[in-house]
């Protein structure tokens, strides 16, 4: 599925105009294609969050795909880091023009035009998600942990902010710990995808905490699970599940309609750690996830915990 819409149709001056019915429909198909527990949560959503969330899933996965499809012409040698900056760039001009409230014949930015008409979303935000995808365009390892939560900041949490916008809160303190799930849901993900990265010949993880369990960048590279390996995932996975179980407390915050969603998303998300540990932390060979009917059958839970809190 091609997610480049303006340059697929470029050139074509008989371009059929996009309607805004045809731009959400675009932005829902790459939720449900990209993000299988962030599309179910979405779906106990009311229908008129469901269209800004994918609005804003969109913009997300799309800067990625550009970045990431970039990062493999580049190390290819097929392009420079200077254009790829130039591509992120014409990104950023394009957002800020529909901020303007002038956009192009563009799916997700027209949708963007019509979430930006009901709801408050700094533009800093969407502005800052760029910047932390581009951290992976010349990828350096996280000497520390603050290096490594500025990053996660970037890329997860700022989407924990503009959601919120939509969904809607009480209490301004709602904005900390949807912080907190963004950095607990992307903790995550780096988690999951170890032996991925590895191959790519990069390491997530803070390096100082390498050093605090003993364990090597060299014997990382080359997916060594050993005891001091095990010591190091139980400490990132303990470290997680910390920001999922202080964020908890923004969820009663939240307007009611939206709780359900997001606790059900954190749940499943959260539960990702356990498929690790299940795997017996082997991160390199075994990708941890959760299946469709492991995912519904958290329904009951959740649902008791948001009425609990409600």
């Amino acid at each position: 599925m091609n997610y480049s819409y303006n340059e697929k149709n470029a050139g074509n001056e008989s371009q059929k105009l996009i309607t805004l019915e045809d731009a959400y429909s675009y932005c829902r198909k790459i939720s449900r294609h990209h993000a299988k527990t962030f599309y179910l949560a979405s779906m106990f959503l009311p229908k008129k969050q469901q269209k800004p969330i994918f609005a804003i899933y969109a913009l997300l996965r799309t800067v990625d795909d550009v970045v990431d499809m970039a990062e493999d012409k580049l190390n290819n040698g097929l392009i420079t880091s200077n254009e790829i900056s130039t591509m992120l760039e014409s990104w950023k001009s394009r957002l800020k023009a529909c901020y303007a409230g002038n956009v192009d014949n563009d799916p997700i930015m027209i949708a963007w035009q019509d979430t930006l008409n009901s709801y408050s979303i700094p533009m800093e935000l969407p502005l800052d998600l760029m910047d932390g995808v581009a951290m992976d365009i010349e990828f350096k390892p996280f000497e520390t942990f603050e290096e490594l939560y500025v990053y996660c900041y970037k890329v997860a949490a700022v989407v924990g902010l503009m959601t919120s916008e939509i969904f809607g809160y009480s209490d301004k303190q709602a904005l900390e710990h949807a912080i907190e799930l963004g950095i607990a849901m992307q903790l995550t993900n780096i988690l999951r995808d170890i032996g991925e990265d590895v191959d790519r010949g990069r390491i997530y993880l803070p390096l100082e905490d390498l050093r605090r369990f003993n364990y090597s960048k060299e014997e990382f590279m080359q997916k060594r699970i050993n005891n001091n390996f095990i010591n190091l995932m139980r400490f990132q996975i303990e470290r997680a599940r910390g920001y999922y179980s202080s964020s908890e407390k923004g969820i009663p915050m939240l307007e009611k309609q939206a709780r359900f969603a997001v606790c059900i998303s954190s749940v499943n998300y959260g539960n990702i750690l356990s498929a690790i540990e299940k795997n017996n932390y082997d991160a390199f060979s075994k990708r941890a996830y959760r299946s469709f009917y492991q995912k519904v059958s958290t329904i009951p839970y959740v649902w008791y915990k948001t009425r609990i809190v409600s």
